[in-house]
């Protein structure tokens, strides 16, 4: 997908294990699970606003784009 998931390296910079910001927003860590390996196909601006509030990012900071991925259409 074109679209990268930049959660794991947001995690490690701010010594946080997935399973605490999934305890932390309220979301299943299954599905934050499939949001971080890319799988997910779509993330809700909610869901967004609150990995950010939890990890103090910007929304830039956890998805970029690159155009030399596959697309999975």
């Amino acid at each position: 997908m074109a679209i990268l998931v930049r959660l794991d390296e947001m995690l490690h910079a701010r010594r946080m294990t997935l399973t605490e910001l999934a305890s932390r927003i309220d979301i299943t860590l299954a599905n934050l699970s499939i949001l971080k390996t890319g799988k997910a196909k779509a993330i809700r601006f909610s869901t967004l606003e609150a990995i950010c509030v939890a990890l103090e990012c910007q929304p830039g900071e956890l998805l970029a784009f690159d155009p030399m991925q596959p697309s999975q259409e």
